[in-house]
C-alpha cells in the first residue's frame, strides 16, 4: 500500500539551487539582512552575499576547477561558509561536506572517497585540514584557508580575484550539487549523490509545513554541513529570504544571548539543545518571548520532552521532523499550527512524498488504517528529494533503493488513520533480549522524564551467551544521588519485563555527532 502526503503536490522548478535562491531577489531584499555573524555581530546582505556567491564562483572557475570537479568544504557555521558553498555551486562544482569535527585521517578518508580536488577549510581546523590532505595526495595550493594562513589563498583572495562568473550549463536532475557521507541504514559511510533538483525539491517541500517569513530570525547552531542545516536552516532561510545567525559551535549561553539579543523566532533544534533549553538553569533565566516555532530533528523527540520544551516556550509550536541524508533530508514533519498532531509523532510525509510500510520479517506490506495505528514496519520513502545513489557504490545503492524508487530507511515506524508518522527505533538500533524486540529510544525517554536525570543513552551490550542485555548510560542532573539499582527500579515500574534496563553506568557525558545522534558505537566500546 502506497501511503500518500495528505498536502498536494507543490511545483519544482527545473533550475541551479543558485538559480532557485537568488536570481529572484528583488530591490527590497537586497538590503535585507541575509547573514549575521553571531559572535561580532557584522552582518551580510542579500545583496553583498550574492556578489560574494558570484564572486567566489568566478575564482574558482579561475582556479581551474570545473563542472563535476568535487571541492570539499571544511568549516563550522560562519558567514564565509555561506558565500563559499554557494560560490562552488555556481560554478557547477560539487561540493563534498566535512564534519568540522573530523580527524586527519576522517578528512583523507572522505577526500579520497569523494575524489576532491580541493578542499576549503579554516585555521582552527588546519592541523586537521593538512593532515588529511597530504595523506590523500591533495598538493597543498589545492588548500584554501577562509580566515588566513601562510601559504595558503583566503576568502578575501577569492573574493577579489576579478574573475567573472561563469556560464555553467547544467541538468538539475542529474548534475551533482553536494556529497554528504552518511552511514545509511548500515555499514560504513557513504557519499550520497544529491543533486540540484533534490536540494530544490526539499525546500520547496518543506515550506508548506515550516513556512518561513522575511522577518524570521534564525540561530543557526545546527552545522551547514549536515544536511539537516544545510537544507532547513541555511537554504530554507536564504529561500524566504529570513535571517540567519552563525554559531560556529553550540554553548548554551551564547546561543541563549544570541536568541535574547536578536530576538529569534525559529529555533531549528536536535533534541539535546531542546533538553537544554527545557532542563537548564541558564535557560530559565533567558528572555525567550520572541521565539514562535521550535523544530526538532536528526535524532528522536519523545512528547514527554516537547512537553517540558513547551513548558518553557509557552508562546511558541513546538514540532519535530523527519528524514536522512539520503532524502535531502525532510520527508516528514509536523506542519505548523496542528496542535492536534502529538508531538511524539514525526509528523505527515510532506507534499510529493510517498510512502510504504513493510514487516521487516516477512516483507508484507502494512496498511494504513481506517481507524487506530498500523502494525510496525520498515519506512520506505520515494520523492524528488530522495539520492540518486552512493557514490561509487552500486551494492549498497541496490541494497537501500528498489527498483521503484523506494528508499530503504532502516527505521521502524507505525502509521495511524490521520497520516501521522510515529518512529519506534531504527532497525539496527533495536535490542535483542530473549527474542524479544527493544527499542532504545523507548528506554531513553522514559530516562530523560526522571528528574534527576540529565541526559541518557540505552545500547545492547552482548552478555556472552548470545543475548543482549540493555544497558543504559546515564549522566546525573547536578545535585542528584541516585544508584544503578534506583536507575534499574524507576524503568521496571514501567516497562515490560523484557524491557528492563539490566545494566547501568554512570558517565558525564552522553556521546553524540554535530547532528545531535548518540554515537552509540563508542557506547558499545565503553
Amino acid at each position: 500500500m502506497v501511503i500518500r502526503s495528505p498536502h498536494p503536490d507543490v511545483e519544482i522548478p527545473d533550475v541551479s539551487l543558485y538559480d532557485f535562491l537568488f536570481t529572484g531577489l528583488t530591490d527590497d531584499d537586497l538590503a535585507r539582512a541575509a547573514v549575521v555573524d553571531g559572535p561580532s555581530g557584522a552582518t551580510t546582505t542579500y545583496g553583498e552575499l550574492r556578489g560574494q556567491v558570484d564572486a567566489v564562483a568566478g575564482a574558482v572557475a579561475a582556479r581551474g576547477y570545473r563542472p563535476g570537479d568535487v571541492v570539499a568544504l571544511h568549516s563550522p557555521n560562519v558567514p564565509a561558509f555561506v558565500a563559499v558553498f554557494h560560490g562552488l555551486l555556481r560554478a557547477g562544482v560539487t561540493v563534498t561536506t566535512v564534519n568540522a569535527l573530523a580527524s586527519g585521517p576522517e578528512v583523507a578518508k572522505q577526500l579520497r572517497a569523494s575524489g576532491a580536488r580541493g578542499l576549503v577549510t579554516v585555521s582552527p581546523l588546519l592541523a586537521q585540514a593538512l593532515e588529511g590532505a597530504d595523506a590523500a595526495g591533495l598538493p597543498r595550493d589545492a588548500v584554501v584557508v577562509l580566515d588566513g594562513a601562510e601559504g595558503h589563498a583566503n576568502l578575501r583572495d577569492l573574493l577579489t580575484a576579478g574573475a567573472p562568473a561563469p556560464d555553467v550549463t547544467l541538468d538539475p536532475a542529474t548534475h551533482l550539487a553536494v556529497l554528504p557521507y552518511s552511514s545509511g541504514t548500515t555499514g560504513l559511510p557513504k557519499g550520497v549523490m544529491l543533486t540540484h533538483r533534490n536540494l530544490v525539491a526539499n525546500v520547496l517541500q518543506a515550506e508548506p509545513y515550516i513556512p518561513l517569513t522575511r522577518d524570521d530570525v534564525i540561530p543557526a547552531v545546527l552545522p551547514f554541513f549536515h544536511i539537516y542545516g544545510m537544507t532547513v536552516l541555511m537554504n530554507g532561510a536564504l529561500y524566504q529570504r529570513s535571517s540567519v545567525v552563525t554559531l560556529p559551535r553550540f554553548d548554551l549561553a551564547e546561543y541563549l544571548r544570541i536568541i535574547t539579543e536578536h530576538r529569534a523566532t525559529v529555533l531549528f533544534v536536535a533534541p539535546p539543545i531542546a533538553l537544554a533549553v527545557a532542563k537548564h538553569p541558564l535557560a530559565a533565566q533567558a528572555d525567550l518571548s520572541s521565539v514562535r516555532l521550535m523544530m526538532s530533528g536528526a535524532a528522536p523527540f519523545d512528547e514527554h520532552l516537547a512537553g517540558l520544551v513547551g513548558q518553557r516556550l509557552p508562546h511558541a509550536s513546538v514540532t519535530q521532523g523527519y528524514g536522512m541524508s539520503e532524502m535531502s533530508p525532510v520527508s516528514h514533519t509536523i506542519p505548523v499550527g496542528r496542535d492536534d498532531i502529538s508531538p511524539g509523532s514525526i509528523g505527515l510525509l510532506i507534499p510529493n512524498m510517498q510512502a510504504r510500510i513493510v514487516d521487516p520479517a516477512t516483507g508484507e506490506e502494512i496498511h494504513q488504517p481506517a481507524v487506530g495505528t498500523s502494525a510496525p514496519g520498515e519506512l520506505l520513502c520515494a520523492g524528488p528529494n530522495v539520492m540518486v545513489g552512493y557514490l561509487g557504490d552500486e551494492q549498497a545503492t541496490r541494497d537501500t533503493l528498489t527498483d521503484d524508487g523506494f528508499l530503504h530507511t532502516g527505521d521502524i515506524v507505525t502509521v495511524d488513520a490521520d497520516g501521522a508518522f510515529y518512529v519506534v527505533d531504527r532497525l539496527k538500533e533495536l535490542i535483542k533480549y530473549k527474542g524479544y524486540q527493544v527499542p532504545p529510544a523507548e528506554l531513553e525517554a522514559l530516562l530523560l522524564a526522571h528528574p534527576q536525570i540529565a541526559d541518557a543513552a540505552v545500547v545492547g551490550v552482548p552478555d556472552g551467551t548470545g543475548e543482549e542485555l540493555p544497558k543504559a548510560f546515564v549522566v546525573l542532573a547536578e545535585g542528584a544521588e541516585l544508584t544503578a539499582d534506583d536507575v534499574m527500579a524507576y524503568v521496571a515500574a514501567k516497562v515490560a519485563p523484557y524491557k528492563k534496563i539490566r545494566l547501568v553506568q554512570f558517565t558525564h557525558a552522553i556521546p553524540k555527532s554535530a547532528a545531535g545522534k548518540i554515537l552509540r558505537k563508542d557506547l558499545r566500546a565503553a
